[in-house]
């Protein structure tokens, strides 16, 4: 069996054996398989963490269907943010140690939170709060990076001015409108009728029925948009910005969509990963500004049905995998 490796991200193998969820080709959900890989090892510089919750994310099954990326070695074990305990430690890792309790996000290019163990870049994890469960802390870790690089960071929203956050019930799209009121903006977002009550809950002060409503003809004069949903929802959204207006995207590919208007801003956020980031997460959600979203579990073993709730993309909240 071999070891995957995409780009300069690549994890070393051991002897022993731990359960994942896999896949061995490209196409649907059924393709996810559970079963035993061989155990990561920690490099010098790396923490080995044993696993207790995963979150699944949308970019996962377009990595499956190869929409995203196409993997050439298999089997290839998906999963971006993760939450356990320090179960090993590289030789120059002096800040973190066995029994301590972590979360974090995959470094761009590496995968592999589908799984009981994962060796990551120490400086990519940050230590877990004792008052926030682990399956809790993968639910926040990537959609709340997400968010606050994109809302603090690349739209540098500001008090009194006012967002339209696209697909409001979504696990990035929900934090965001809890923080950008946190900010003091306005936000509008978009959602179903059916989750109309689960976002004005997380603050959110006029919503617009995507099923009902075209946002365009209804909204105007926005200062941001935050466009979580893709496709032509994401062109469209440049209509309801004022000049000088910014929009970024997180659903359109590695780059934003060109803007009609020169007088406009599209912006692609840059989700780096850090500990400082991970521990602004904490900050937010101990400071009561965000709470934990709606959480879908599943068992591991049960990854193909996850992958088939995920991509019919109708969840509210997260969806997060309970490994052990």
């Amino acid at each position: 069996m071999n070891c995957y490796e995409i780009g300069l991200a690549f994890c070393v193998w051991g002897e022993s054996e731990m359960k994942a969820a896999y896949f061995e080709g490209h196409g649907g959900p059924e393709v996810m398989k559970f079963g035993e890989v061989p155990d990561p090892v920690a490099a010098p510089d790396e923490v080995l963490v044993d696993i207790h919750a995963a979150s699944v994310n949308g970019a996962d099954w377009k990595v499956r269907t190869g929409r995203n990326s196409q993997i050439t070695d298999f089997p290839y074990v998906l999963g971006r943010d993760f939450s356990g305990i320090v179960g090993a430690v590289g030789g120059d890792v002096d800040d973190l140690k066995v029994g301590d309790a972590v979360f974090g996000v995959c470094d761009v290019g590496q995968e592999g939170a589908y799984a009981e163990k994962i060796a990551i870049a120490a400086a990519i994890v940050a230590k877990k709060p004792e008052g926030i469960t682990h399956v809790d802390m993968a639910s926040l870790a990537l959609i709340g990076l997400t968010a606050v690089i994109s809302i603090e960071e690349t739209l540098d929203l500001k008090s009194g001015e006012t967002i339209l956050i696209q697909g409001g019930a979504g696990g990035v799209a929900g934090f965001a409108i809890q923080l950008a009121k946190h900010i003091g903006a306005h936000v509008i977002t978009t959602t179903s009728a059916a989750n109309h009550d689960y976002v004005k809950g997380l603050g959110a002060d006029r919503i617009i029925d995507y099923n009902a409503e075209d946002f365009t003809k209804i909204v105007s004069d926005c200062d941001c948009v935050f466009e979580t949903v893709g496709g032509d929802v994401a062109q469209r959204s440049f209509a309801v910005l004022k000049p000088g207006g910014r929009a970024a995207f997180i659903a359109s590919g590695a780059k934003a969509p060109e803007a009609p208007r020169n007088d406009l801003h599209s912006l692609r956020p840059r989700v780096g990963r850090d500990r400082p980031h991970l521990e602004r997460i904490v900050e937010l959600v101990e400071a009561g500004v965000v709470r934990v979203p709606e959480i879908t579990l599943f068992p591991l073993a049960e990854a193909l049905e996850a992958h088939r709730v995920s991509e019919a993309r109708h969840l509210r909240g997260k969806l997060v995998f309970k490994v052990r």
